[in-house]
């Protein structure tokens, strides 16, 4: 019988560094800098939170891909039902491709590194032309992916690192004002802690860690290892490296937001803010490098989306586009969100991300406990059956009133507020997701016993 394979120190080192690469995008700047100037002094408690939803979730989703051994997030989510996999596989890919995690990238580079720079009355047109050439290089590199993207991603990476790095100690060492003395925001006054954690929707991470999970389980795979207890061992020994970083420059992004009040009002988002901060410890130069360093990131991290998008529709769709038509039109479909600004797709992206995160994670929670119900699929039907009314009013509670102005939907969402506990904040969905497995478990039990 052929011995496990071990995997090395440096083997785990170069799957952690890839994990991190998977998951911090240069977009995920804005968001714990952003929540850090709304939290004000309660700040750690919204830190607490953050990440929680911002890396510990992720990291649980690449470890249930691993130890329910799924070749993909379709064969995942085909444990609750086909029709279901099929709803999971589209929504999750449009949302963290073209719908809105890919626009974002580009209206990030463009609000961290340009936007400053453009008189107000030119700024649609400026935006305009940026997402046209950001795209379009895009589009060329994911239709014949070359070794440049491994050329960005060794150097620009540690780059991208060693700036964040400089600017981050240069701000605690001279900070812009004390994290003691600055008000408190609405809704963090009340609950710092659960905000910060639907906060961490936004880097759609745990979304993502579905999607991509394979890439890292196929990894470990062909590093010849085989069993799933020890793929999911080997997988979190590796992504230790990256969920400590990230949790240090999610927390130090966060302080610097906080301390940035003390010189710049409250701003729209995270990228305006960093771009603040940046002009203003360096200057034009260190604001040009951060441009250049922050959009290349987002390119690479563009190309490898609309990749994974494009193969992922065609292998479930390959009669509708062939590979290349998926990436035009994935690639069409971003730049023309992307003209919509950073602000409004964070604001539209929320109802949705209050929608499918609480399918996201009971998913997760479920293939991580299948060994508990010897993964029999009334559990998994029962808990996500549970989970969707509640997600759905979440969305309807967070989205814009063209959608959720009509009585039927304000009164149940008042009945909601009223009866179900913790939907006031956005988590209503917990405890009606326990009953659900609960139920599940429940008659898993009486029928094997039956």
């Amino acid at each position: 019988m052929k011995n496990e394979t071990k995997l090395t120190a440096a083997s785990y080192l170069t799957i952690g560094s890839m994990l991190f690469g998977l998951f911090f995008g240069a977009g995920n700047l804005i968001f714990p800098v952003h929540m850090g100037q709304l939290a004000g002094a309660e700040v750690h408690s919204a830190i607490i939170g953050f990440l929680v939803t911002g890396i510990g979730l992720p990291f649980l989703g690449i470890v249930a891909m691993g130890i329910t051994n799924s070749n993909s997030l379709f064969d995942l989510a085909s444990r609750v039902h086909p029709i279901y996999a099929y709803f999971m596989t589209i929504a999750l890919y449009l949302t963290i491709g073209p719908f809105f995690a890919t626009p974002r990238l580009a209206t990030t580079s463009f609000e961290v590194g340009f936007s400053s720079y453009v008189p107000e009355n030119y700024q649609t047109i400026a935006l305009a032309v940026f997402t046209l050439l950001f795209f379009g290089t895009a589009l060329l590199l994911s239709l014949k992916p070359t070794k440049i993207l491994m050329y960005v991603g060794k150097v620009l990476n540690p780059l991208f690192l060693v700036f964040l790095g400089i600017l981050i100690i240069t701000a605690f060492i001279r900070p812009l004002g004390s994290i003691n003395d600055v008000m408190v925001s609405e809704p963090y006054t009340a609950a710092p802690f659960v905000n910060g954690f639907l906060e961490g929707y936004n880097t759609m991470d745990a979304l993502a860690s579905l999607a991509f999970g394979v890439i890292v389980i196929q990894t470990i795979k062909d590093l010849g290892v085989t069993k799933p207890s020890q793929i999911a061992l080997d997988t979190i020994k590796s992504g230790f490296l990256s969920v400590v970083l990230m949790g240090i420059i999610y927390a130090s992004l966060a302080y610097l937001g906080t301390m940035s009040i003390g010189q710049f009002p409250i701003s729209e988002n995270g990228g305006i803010a960093l771009a603040q901060i940046s002009n203003y410890y360096f200057g034009t130069f260190g604001s040009i490098l951060l441009a250049v360093i922050v959009t290349v990131a987002c390119l690479k991290t563009a190309i490898g989306l609309i990749t994974a998008g494009s193969e992922t529709f065609h292998e479930m769709f390959p009669r509708l586009l062939s590979y290349k038509g998926y990436v035009v039109v994935l690639s069409i479909v971003s730049g023309v969100v992307a003209n919509v600004g950073l602000t409004s797709i964070i604001a539209y992206s929320l109802p949705v991300l209050m929608l499918l995160y609480p399918f996201a994670i009971t998913l997760i929670l479920l293939a991580i406990l299948s060994p508990l119900f010897k993964n029999r699929q009334i559990v998994y039907v029962c808990t996500t059956l549970f989970t969707l009314p509640v997600s759905l009013a979440d969305f309807f509670k967070a989205a814009p009133a063209f959608l959720s102005d009509y009585n039927w939907i304000q009164n149940s969402l008042a009945f909601l507020t009223e009866h179900l506990p913790l939907f006031e904040v956005g988590l209503g969905w917990i405890i009606p997701s326990l009953i659900g497995f609960l139920i599940g478990w429940g008659i898993s039990l009486v029928k094997k016993t039956a």
